[in-house]
């Protein structure tokens, strides 16, 4: 399986890459989960994700990201992730929010759904999207997890 390893202080990340770029980031004790059309990553993508991973997870905002393959869903999440790419660092929006930001306003599950399916957590921000009070709801890497990089960031919990 071609995959890097990123080594940080709260575990081993794992990256796969296409020719596109970076396409899947998985949480340290994941299962691994091939991707098909995986690739060795140039040195500088590596170094770039492993810059970015490292920078997020002391609550920062990195400079710059790898190139990201975000090919793997919908049209409709791939407009999602974009708006997570744009939600600033030490803050939340709820799910009700980005439906509205893509003029769908009753499509806050969708937003969900999207945010569940994000191949690339941490990196794309899934973690800052929240409920429509506050709560915390799912989190693809689990709640510990959306916690954890919350907190990291800087967010006082509960937010209700």
């Amino acid at each position: 399986m071609n995959s890097a390893l990123i080594e940080s202080e709260l575990g081993t990340f794992r990256a796969q890459f296409t020719e596109t770029g970076l396409a899947r980031l998985q949480f340290p004790q994941a299962k691994a989960d091939p991707l098909a059309n995986a690739i060795d990553p140039p040195a500088k993508w590596l170094h770039q994700t492993t810059s970015a991973l490292h920078t997020m997870l002391q609550g920062k905002t990195p400079r710059t990201l790898p190139p990201l393959d975000l090919s793997v869903g919908t049209a409709f999440r791939q407009a999602v992730w974009d708006l997570l790419l744009a939600i600033p660092g030490g803050t939340v929006q709820t799910y009700g929010e980005l439906a509205y930001q893509l003029n769908q306003p009753k499509a806050a599950r969708a937003v969900g759904g999207a945010c569940g399916a994000n191949p690339i957590p941490v990196i794309v921000p899934c973690h800052r999207v929240v409920g429509a009070n506050g709560s915390l709801t799912g989190f693809s890497g689990g709640m510990k997890w959306k916690v954890r990089l919350l907190r990291i960031e800087g967010i006082e919990l509960p937010l209700h």
